[in-house]
């Protein structure tokens, strides 16, 4: 079972399918508000946070899909990503908003690092 399944519930609905984005690295924990992955683009690294359809459930007035920029304190072989202090560079509800915004990332800045 996928993290942030066992985190956030087996019916979290990402509104995506995953397994499409194989360099989505699942760094969710339950202690967040929302799912999180993270990714990178050449050395800069980003965390997707996808948070829940529902209005009601969302502890934050933010979009459902969001990236911000993020650090690695870790190396390339242990990565430890945060975002805490990360600008935030996207912020949306829809999923086609998001495939376009990285697809345009990818494409300005390197391709996106699996």
């Amino acid at each position: 079972m996928e993290l942030y399944k066992q985190e956030f519930g087996q019916n979290f609905n990402l509104g995506f399918d995953l397994s499409q984005y194989p360099w989505l690295i699942d760094k969710s924990w339950h202690n967040d508000v929302s799912p999180s992955f993270y990714f990178n683009v050449g050395q800069q690294y980003y965390v997707l946070w996808v948070d829940y359809v529902e209005l009601s459930k969302r502890e934050t007035s933010n979009e459902r899909y969001l990236i911000q920029e993020a650090t690695n304190e870790g190396d390339e072989a242990n990565p430890e990503v945060y975002s805490s202090s990360g600008d935030i560079i996207f912020e949306n509800e829809l999923i086609v908003n998001l495939n376009q915004f990285l697809t345009n990332l990818s494409n300005s800045q390197g391709h996106i690092v699996s």
